[in-house]
């Protein structure tokens, strides 16, 4: 279904060739194909826009017992998702190097990730830290907090 949503994606001339979808006790929670180019959204990866949907319907920002078929395997900001999302199992069709063969080159984000914030080709450079200790505090003491 991925692999199809993907494909029908590039024939129609909506997006990349991305599709994901999540299941939870076998029913289909959401089916999703990138949309960055078509939403002008760089984060609208199908990954994305799928974990998007599939917390919609459940009502909640955890996808515990949930398992994401995609059509390739995920960028490491897709992954990071499914991490934060607590999906269970992750299955993919293409790997990153296809997906590089094909354009879609992500070992540059890998190379980054890896090198300390001020080493990054995109300057980044904490400031007001200070002041921005503030918003951790009162986290930490806020009673309507919900941890996840």
């Amino acid at each position: 279904m991925a692999i199809a949503l993907a494909t029908k994606n590039v024939n129609e001339g909506l997006g990349g060739p991305f599709g994901a979808v999540i299941v939870r006790d076998g029913e289909v929670l959401a089916a999703e194909a990138n949309s960055v180019t078509r939403t002008n959204d760089p984060t609208a990866h199908a990954e994305v826009n799928a974990i998007r949907a599939a917390c919609a319907k459940l009502q909640s920002f955890q996808l515990e017992g949930c398992d994401v078929y995609t059509s390739c395997e995920p960028c490491p900001m897709c992954l990071a998702a499914l991490y934060w999302s607590r999906c269970r199992t992750v299955f993919y069709g293409n790997t990153a190097k296809d997906a590089a063969e094909a354009g879609f080159d992500d070992s540059f984000l890998y190379d980054e990730i890896r090198l300390p914030a001020a080493q990054r080709s995109m300057p980044a450079e904490q400031m007001l830290s200070e002041e921005a200790i503030a918003s951790f505090e009162a986290w930490r003491t806020s009673a309507q907090r919900i941890d996840y």
